[in-house]
């Protein structure tokens, strides 16, 4: 709405896009679709059903100033229709309002599920047959998310003090998450912790170094000062957690 307001156009249609790509296509369809019990799909519920309807029609209004034809042929079809009734007159209603800290939770969740995609891809594992382990932190706040975290990556949840040696540890906004995958795997992962962390403590080095310097801290924007800080802590976190995986992974060799 800011965007139209603005006539910058093309941004507006990129931000469309991506709401209708990204977050409603490549998560929220996947996040519903039901599951395979032998091998046959099981029917949707009906609320969610409806719930998605109702989504894909909001997401088509929007996507109509860009796309007319297609989106009016698509309308059309989503529900019986009025003679005459046409998606080129619809009132065009855009939630002001949503729940942040939902997103934000999610945002998390979406960063998990990445990172042990990546994981999964790497070591070539088939994560659809071999359910795997992950360990988190108990007051992590995505509690409420954990069973569309387990259904997109096909992993069981245990708190994270209940870890084994052989875990791959990577940390999502300093919220550390454990994969386990068994000790042949951990190996490989162990050399390359090795390269990261003497990556991150070369990097915290120059961070050190700026802040120390007088001349820097004194001319620089305070935003700019407050920004080193956090790559300072952020980097001091990552390397502690690198230095106690390495550690505990290095005592099964």
């Amino acid at each position: 709405d800011d965007l139209f307001g603005k006539y910058r156009l093309s941004e507006a249609l990129m931000a469309v896009y991506k709401l209708f790509w990204d977050e409603f296509s490549s998560w929220y369809l996947e996040m519903v679709k039901p599951a395979y019990v032998n091998g046959e799909p099981q029917p949707i519920d009906r609320v969610t059903y409806e719930k998605t309807l109702g989504f894909f029609d909001s997401l088509l209004k929007l996507l109509h100033p860009f796309m007319p034809f297609i989106t009016e042929e698509l309308w059309q079809h989503l529900y019986d229709r009025k003679d005459g009734e046409s998606l080129m007159v619809q009132e065009l209603n855009i939630p002001t309002v949503c729940d942040e800290e939902v997103v934000k939770s999610f945002e998390i969740v979406k960063e998990i599920i990445k990172n042990i995609r990546d994981i999964y891809q790497k070591y070539n594992i088939n994560w659809k047959v071999d359910s795997n382990c992950l360990f988190i932190d108990k007051n992590s706040g995505i509690a409420h998310l954990e069973p569309i975290l387990e259904k997109l990556t096909n992993v069981f949840i245990k708190e994270e003090d209940s870890a084994l040696a052989t875990n791959i540890t990577f940390l999502v906004q300093n919220l550390r998450c454990s994969l386990n995958l068994g000790k042949v795997v951990a190996m490989q992962e162990l050399e390359r912790m090795k390269a990261e962390l003497a990556h991150k403590e070369k990097f915290l080095l120059g961070v050190v170094k700026k802040l120390s310097n007088e001349k820097f801290v004194s001319k620089a924007s305070p935003s700019v000062v407050e920004l080193e800080r956090k790559k300072q802590l952020d980097t001091e976190i990552a390397i502690q957690t690198l230095k106690e995986s390495i550690l505990a992974l290095e005592a099964l060799s």
